[in-house]
């Protein structure tokens, strides 16, 4: 069953008319069609049974036209109510009831469809194109591979060009400008890349501050390549490090493997999760790793599910998702390490492969 003919089923299931689906990455994913609209309307309308159709900014109807095939593709013009012309275009079909994603639609839109259809009634598609994103198809995970290939390309470069003499953001330049010369067309988020203590903050912003010798230095990268992303995270020193901040390391790479070993089918995301925590804990930290474990990641960097928390989320074959515990103690030291890995039907493989052990540069 295609992935279209899945949410029509959903549809016919609950009694729903069309979709309206405006995430840019989920409009990618089931079309084909790559597009951000910005602060204009771009949305996927599928029906229980009619062709689906493809509502783009005027500027956009041809490049939505060559990128799709099935689709019957139309647009606005600026100077017209875009909510207008997509009554026009399904007002064949009585609109009583749309399929839209709550997680991520916003409340203009809602209130922009409410102006045309009257006494309309919206549910959540979010939960199942969720799902339908969670389990990679092979090709998917091939495409995930390149982009850890690039991670790892990330590293070697930021590796060797960072020194005493060089700021935290003539590190980040260096790694960016490089992916550039090499075809990425950008980064999945921004470049971290933070010095001594000031990684002991997990989402830190790089500054103009150079780079601490004898100190830990801290990598968390990725980039997009062929729709997809990578993330991963390595931890070096600058200079000999001290017996304190070597051990915090070790401590996360024990953590960060044991997690990796343990995945296979079956386990759920919770106790995978606590494979990581308890060796931190075991080892004195445990207040110090103040984040779950992972997250999923495929055409978004961060996706469905997460790996820890409450969830009790059934690990499955073709999953994908990180592994990235840390110890963050503040004024002291931040250490993180990272892959992403997916699962294969014994276990798991990485999709980055630098070197984990405390390297000296």
């Amino acid at each position: 069953m295609s992935k279209l003919e899945r949410i029509a089923d959903f549809l016919k299931e609950n009694q729903a008319d069309m979709t309206f689906i405006t995430n840019p990455t989920a409009i990618n994913y089931l079309t084909g069609l790559a597009i951000d609209p910005h602060e204009r309307i771009a949305g996927l309308m599928i029906f229980p049974d009619a062709q689906p159709k493809i509502f783009t900014p005027e500027l956009e109807v041809e490049k939505a036209k060559a990128a799709t095939t099935g689709f019957d593709v139309f647009g606005y013009a600026d100077s017209q109510n875009p909510w207008a012309v997509i009554k026009e275009n399904v007002a064949k079909f009585n609109v009583k009831k749309i399929a839209v994603g709550f997680a991520d639609i916003t409340l203009a839109k809602i209130e922009g469809l409410k102006s045309q259809f009257d006494g309309v009634e919206f549910i959540d598609v979010s939960p199942l194109v969720q799902h339908m994103r969670l389990i990679k198809s092979a090709d998917e995970i091939e495409k995930m591979k390149i982009s850890g290939d690039f991670a790892d390309k990330c590293f070697e470069i930021g590796f060797n060009y960072a020194n005493p003499d060089r700021t935290e953001t003539d590190v980040v330049a260096k790694i960016e400008y490089e992916m550039k010369r090499m075809g990425v067309p950008q980064m999945s988020f921004e470049t971290i890349v933070l010095s001594g203590a000031r990684a002991a903050n997990p989402h830190g912003y790089p500054e103009d501050v150079k780079i601490q010798e004898n100190k830990l230095l801290l990598f968390d990268l990725g980039v997009m390549k062929n729709g997809y992303a990578s993330d991963a995270t390595r931890t070096i020193s600058i200079g000999k490090p001290s017996d304190f901040d070597a051990d915090i390391h070790k401590i996360v790479l024990e953590a960060q493997l044991a997690a990796a070993d343990f995945i296979k089918p079956g386990v759920t995301a919770f106790e995978v999760d606590k494979v990581a925590r308890d060796v931190i804990t075991k080892a004195g930290y445990g207040e110090y790793f103040t984040h779950r474990l992972g997250h999923g990641i495929g055409m978004d960097v961060h996706e469905f599910p997460s790996i820890g928390g409450t969830e009790d989320i059934v690990i499955e074959e073709g999953m994908v998702f990180s592994d990235e515990p840390g110890i963050y103690i503040p004024g002291k030291v931040g250490v993180r390490i990272e892959d992403c890995l997916y699962v294969t039907s014994t276990g798991a493989e990485s999709l980055t492969h630098t070197n984990k052990e405390l390297m000296i540069f």
